[in-house]
């Protein structure tokens, strides 16, 4: 694929021009996650919550329901919420304007009507003044085009990063959505384990914890939020010194002392001459910083670039 193609796959997206669809649709992506965190036996790090980029949006993967499999998937293209059961039967919604209450309601009730039982917390995670899933009758904009062109950044942003993730051989973890903090992400381990994470006013730590209970050098892309343009971003847990002063690339890369993190705009990445080179050299650098001066056994965890 050459770059000019490259850079015509990866689409405009600025958050204050879908930020209706956008906190909507956080929320209903939370209660499908919410769905799989019910359903999905626990693994380590919370890694049986987050959900899938899929082909043609978002995917739970199939989930045990008795001893049936159950898949909830957000389609994109067709504009569906589907859910499937591996005896055949299943139930679709279309994705319109409609409150989350009703989202919740009719997404329980789909399932009711299959026989899966996935008894869950309506309370929204890491939104500031959310209220339950069956009582938020504000939120309930939904732009189909808006909705496709975020998944089109997915899918590109999980393209590059499953390719970084290929390169390292040590414990990493899969390239997936965290409806909570509504960003798709990618962890590499040392190996060692790490302090006590405190936690934060969004993330107790009865959830923290268990996320960062081993060394972290963490990747991902973020849509934004009001005000704020999408981003790519790295950090390490815990920081080792001199973290936040490394040299990374491209240069326009930033330390972002606010987040603790590195930053690197989406747009950046999408209008550069090769958005996929742009983006590898940031994860690429960032990692490199962060196990360079953690003194990481990189000999023991990484292998050349798979081409």
């Amino acid at each position: 694929m050459t770059a000019a193609v490259q850079t015509s796959d990866w689409p405009a997206l600025a958050y204050d021009d879908w930020a209706d669809t956008a906190e909507t649709l956080h929320l209903w992506t939370q209660v499908v996650g919410k769905v799989r965190m019910a359903l999905t036996p626990p693994v380590n790090h919370w890694w049986h919550v987050p959900l899938y980029v899929s082909a043609r949006g978002l995917t739970t993967s199939p989930m045990p329901a008795g001893g049936r499999s159950v898949e909830i998937v957000f389609d994109f293209l067709d504009h569906q919420l589907r859910v499937t059961c591996s005896d055949g039967r299943r139930e679709t919604m279309a994705l319109q304007p409609m409150t989350v209450a009703a989202f919740y309601r009719e997404t329980m009730a789909m399932l009711d009507r299959l026989g899966v039982q996935a008894h869950i917390w309506t309370m929204p995670c890491e939104i500031e003044g959310a209220v339950p899933f069956e009582a938020d009758e504000v939120h309930r904009a939904y732009d189909a085009e808006a909705a496709q062109r975020f998944w089109r950044a997915l899918l590109q942003a999980d393209r590059v990063m499953k390719a970084f993730r290929g390169r390292f051989i040590g414990k990493a973890s899969p390239v997936h959505f965290f409806w909570g903090s509504f960003d798709l992400a990618v962890t590499r381990f040392s190996g060692r384990r790490a302090p006590r994470h405190p936690g934060s006013a969004v993330l107790p730590a009865s959830v923290s914890v268990e996320a960062y209970s081993h060394e972290v050098s963490s990747c991902g892309f973020w849509p934004g939020g009001p005000g704020i343009a999408p981003v790519f971003y790295a950090y390490a847990y815990p920081e080792p010194a001199g973290f936040s002063d490394a040299a990374v690339h491209p240069r326009v890369a930033a330390w972002d002392p606010a987040l603790a993190e590195f930053v690197l705009p989406y747009e950046a990445v999408r209008s550069a001459g090769d958005p996929d080179a742009e983006l590898m050299a940031f994860l690429q650098s960032t990692y490199e910083a962060a196990a360079v001066l953690a003194k990481w056994p990189r000999g023991e965890l990484e292998r050349p670039p798979i081409e």
